[in-house]
């Protein structure tokens, strides 16, 4: 293979991975825009519960607070429990 054809291979190789790259870009976009406007959907159902339900909201913000909580304090200690003396 001379030089000209390698730099024809090259050429055509390059111009095939650009088009895959600009196809892969689309399907991306795309499937982005898809999880997009399910997100926005799902912040309005959440915000319209929060707004109805603002007591229950509260109970079940606490409840998550305190179970993290509870796994930080036991990650923090290494999962070991203290000897009593």
């Amino acid at each position: 293979m001379n030089k000209q054809q390698v730099k024809k291979v090259a050429t055509k190789t390059v111009k095939k991975a650009q088009a895959t790259g600009a196809e892969f870009e689309r399907v991306a976009k795309k499937e982005y825009e898809k999880i997009k406007k399910q997100m926005d959907a799902t912040a309005k159902k959440v915000e319209g519960f929060i707004k109805k339900n603002p007591e229950k909201t509260a109970a079940i913000s606490a409840g998550i607070g305190m179970a993290l909580g509870t796994i930080a304090g036991i990650l923090a200690s290494g999962g070991k429990k203290k000897k009593k003396k």
